[in-house]
């Protein structure tokens, strides 16, 4: 045999495969000028495995395999044959037994990473000439590394691409869910007008967020029916900017300064009464010994928003359920999900109600269900009661308001009332005032 002769089959009982040949034509077709960084090209093997088949053991047994090289840059024209024993591949390679070694070797050959150039008996080995060089190496050759780089590094640029595309597609299926979840829960606490009930049954037809290992087919059929919805939410969207609902108000956004011990005569050019006929009034206000003039009742028919510190001044008992006050809506949204449960009311019943009177009469009525709480034996029941007048058209919140808000200022001229009591048992016991309590709330006009 020549001297020079380069072994192409592996040794003992391995059979040749065409993988194997195919290898060895692309090492000899790999010029003698070539160069390639050995860790770079590691890691784009590393992030192009799936497509080249290999497990992360093969990989820690290619790593080894590297470290036997003594220079980083690879290139053809030098030795590139390395021929470590199994022991010491084993140590390098954090401890695998000796078949799942094999099995890694195995795949690196198989995968076409590195070639074997097995001696005659098959043990690794290498012959050195005179001057100490190595002349001849039987072991594992490297060179597939250097002639495949630029095609592990088109691998490794698709990979990221795909997962970009991928996290990308997530990102916009979070957000589509973020957006739509709560337009819709918006627009069921709102009542606006429109389909939104048969939105929001699209929206959980829609399903969950997409698992961490989904791939780009499953991300893309579950974007894509949410892309649908959003460009279905925003035909709906504008046709609200100039309903009521959507307008901002004082008792919607605003901040209320509130004072245990007003003006009067302040208060009175703050707040200014309206007539029968609705008109501003620019009366003088009343001495400070005398009760001010209550204010014309407002037809139930009249479209006008309630306001929240009329009813804050009504049904103050609501406030010791808030935690931190109640200045908004959404404040006194949030202690309603406090009362309801103190008073017996099921969440159907106050979902009915909801959705027969709207948010903001739904909770008026809800808290002067709790201001009468003693002379209301079945709160339940009376919230159904009034759900089915609302249905037919024969409810407002504005008599139960002002009947209440009458009540509150006839008993602040009398004198300080009694304990707050809610079915007979102290209030202190379940509720603590948090942001103000009724002292407070009455300050408002």
């Amino acid at each position: 045999m020549h001297p020079g002769h380069e072994p192409t089959t592996p040794f003992g009982r391995r059979p040749l495969s065409l993988g194997m040949m195919a290898a060895q034509a692309a090492a000899k077709a790999c010029p003698d000028d070539a160069v390639g960084h050995k860790w770079r090209i590691f890691r784009d093997v590393t992030e192009a495995k799936d497509h080249l088949a290999v497990s992360d053991r093969a990989l820690a047994v290619l790593s080894a395999l590297l470290t036997f090289h003594p220079e980083t840059a690879l290139s053809p024209g030098s030795p590139l044959v390395v021929f470590p024993s199994n022991r010491e591949l084993s140590l390098r390679s954090h401890g695998p037994s000796p078949a799942t070694l094999r099995r890694a070797l195995a795949q690196l050959v198989a995968a076409g990473l590195v070639i074997r150039r097995d001696s005659p008996n098959g043990k690794r080995y290498a012959r050195r000439d005179g001057a100490g060089a190595i002349a001849r190496a039987f072991g594992f050759d490297l060179t597939p590394l250097v002639a495949r780089a630029g095609e592990f590094a088109a691998l490794a640029r698709a990979v990221r691409a795909a997962a970009r595309r991928r996290l990308l597609l997530r990102e916009e299926i979070a957000l589509h869910r973020r957006d739509l979840s709560k337009i819709l829960a918006l627009a069921a606490e709102s009542g606006w007008p429109g389909p939104w009930a048969a939105l929001a049954d699209r929206f959980a037809a829609c399903g969950g967020m997409p698992g961490r290992t989904a791939g780009e087919p499953h991300l893309h059929a579950a974007a894509e029916p949410l892309r649908a919805l959003r460009r279905e939410v925003d035909k709906w969207l504008p046709s609200l900017v100039n309903a009521p609902e959507m307008v901002g108000t004082a008792s919607h956004g605003e901040r209320h300064h509130q004072n245990s011990d007003p003006d009067p005569a302040d208060e009175s050019e703050r707040c200014p009464r309206r007539g029968p006929a609705g008109a501003a009034r620019s009366d003088v206000a009343p001495a400070p010994d005398q009760p001010r003039p209550f204010p014309a009742p407002v037809p139930s028919s009249l479209p006008s928003p309630l306001p929240l510190p009329m009813v804050l001044e009504a049904c103050p008992d609501v406030v010791l359920y808030a935690r931190d006050g109640i200045r908004s809506w959404s404040d006194l949204a949030g202690a309603a999900e406090v009362v309801r449960p103190a008073l017996g009311i099921g969440p159907d019943v106050w979902e009915a109600a909801l959705a027969a009177m709207g948010r903001d009469h739904a909770l008026v009525a809800l808290s002067a269900i709790l201001q009468r709480a003693e002379s209301i034996g079945a709160p339940g029941a009376y919230l159904r009661d009034l759900t089915r007048k609302a249905r037919s058209g024969r409810f407002s919140a504005w008599p139960m308001l002002f009947a209440l808000w009458r009540q509150r200022r006839r008993a602040s001229a009398d004198g300080p009332s009694g304990p707050l009591r809610v079915a007979g048992v102290d209030r202190g016991q379940h509720a603590r005032p948090l942001g103000g309590g009724a002292a407070r709330a009455s300050t408002f006009c």
